[in-house]
């Protein structure tokens, strides 16, 4: 026999029809029920005013709050919003705060809440930020052991504008390139970085800030010129987001640079590069630097002993990896599977280390990469392709179509 399934709403439709009915008095109703007699009444009155709709068990929510915004103050924030639609809750607050200071305010968080149920505030946009960097970032321990390079603010140079590259020596401050570009492009840059090493030799880190093309959103980070980088074997650093103090004496010399070039500046690029010469001249040889006890960045500054090489050497692992080189779109093919890395890694040469069986840990250089599951390669994407797992959690994904070559 089957149970008798029931509600506490079928239970009160029968006490309803149980009471109209007129068999028992109220109080022996009730006691079948197992119910008070203040229940009842209850229940009866909700079925006079809205029948069996008003069985239904109402919220219990208060109808008002003594702590709520009222509307007047809901309307006199939406107003002021309305005028000033980039204005955030603080200045609002305080321009309310100074017309109608008899009023009592809610805090900066319930006016961002009442202005986003207004439709005032939308949702933030999501940025994607590029791979973080994993490793301890190095000391500046001597010359060449890292050198500092960054993009100074743009500025309006005879109608066109001046992005100038700066790399300089961590260890002495020596400005080892000042240049104009009209553009921040990966070309022009790695033209300038080769100009450097053949002058001054390979140093052992190249520490920069997180945008291009220094860095990308590829697995590890990795743009084409750090890949050029890694081959030469140079290790990339990069700073935290937000935290420009990690290549602060860089950011200082940047400080000077605009103060003695840009204040005002030239009338054209050429004119604009002539600038940054004479400065580098003497900011190099003349100038003395208080946190190298006045003396100047060209006394204690010495070329690295290691020289640009004339052919590019590929990275380098250890024996038990399984080495394999990516095809012209990025793809590796691992145990019957494709695996999309980055289109900088187009042609390289990649590590993989087994972790377990059939699950490898993929490195370029000394840039880890990611986690590669040849095992759950079919579940995980479709029968040919497979997504490699980055170390933070995220996938790489190829939105164009590409086949193997």
């Amino acid at each position: 026999m089957p149970w008798k399934e029931t509600s506490p709403v079928n239970e009160r439709v029968k006490f309803i029809a149980a009471y109209l009915q007129a068999e028992d008095s109220f109080v022996e109703l009730c006691a079948r029920f197992g119910i008070s007699r203040k229940q009842g009444y209850k229940w009866r009155e909700r079925y006079y005013e809205g029948g069996v709709e008003a069985l239904v068990d109402r919220s219990r929510a208060p109808h008002c709050h003594p702590h709520a915004v009222s509307d007047a103050i809901v309307e006199l924030l939406v107003e002021a919003r309305q005028r000033h639609p980039r204005w955030g809750p603080r200045k609002l607050l305080a321009l309310l705060g100074r017309r109608h200071s008899n009023l009592v305010l809610p805090v900066a968080s319930t006016v961002g809440e009442i202005l986003r149920r207004q439709g005032l505030i939308g949702k933030r946009r999501r940025v994607r930020r590029s791979h973080p960097y994993g490793e301890r970032l190095g000391g500046y321990d001597a010359a060449n052991a890292i050198w500092c390079a960054d993009f100074k603010g743009h500025f309006a140079v005879g109608g066109q504008r001046c992005h100038p590259l700066t790399i300089s020596d961590g260890f002495s401050r020596y400005l080892l390139r000042c240049q104009a570009m009209p553009r921040p492009l990966s070309n022009p840059v790695h033209r300038g970085f080769e100009a450097a090493f053949r002058e001054y030799g390979l140093p052992d880190a190249i520490r920069t800030d997180n945008g291009p093309p220094f860095s990308t959103l590829a697995p590890g980070g990795l743009s084409r010129l750090a890949v050029w980088w890694i081959r030469l074997g140079i290790r990339p650093e990069r700073i935290l987001p937000g935290r420009p103090d990690q290549n602060g004496r860089h950011e200082r010399m940047h400080r000077t640079l605009k103060a003695e070039t840009a204040k005002p500046p030239r009338s054209s690029l050429r004119a604009q590069q002539r600038a940054f010469n004479a400065f580098r001249r003497e900011y190099n040889d003349e100038r003395p630097h208080e946190a190298l006890g006045q003396a100047t960045p060209a006394s204690l500054y010495r070329p690295s002993t290691k020289p640009y090489p004339a052919n590019l050497p590929e990275p380098e692992y250890p024996s038990h990896f399984r080495v394999e080189r990516a095809y012209s779109n990025g793809v590796i093919s691992v145990l019957g599977s494709q695996w999309y890395m980055s289109n900088c890694l187009a042609g390289e040469v990649v590590g993989l280390e087994e972790v377990d069986d059939g699950r490898y840990t993929v490195h370029f250089g000394p840039i880890v990469l990611g986690m590669l599951d040849a095992r759950n390669a079919r579940e995980r994407g479709d029968r040919r392709f497979g997504l490699l797992v980055r170390t933070d959690g995220e996938v790489t994904r190829k939105r164009r179509r590409w086949r193997r070559r």
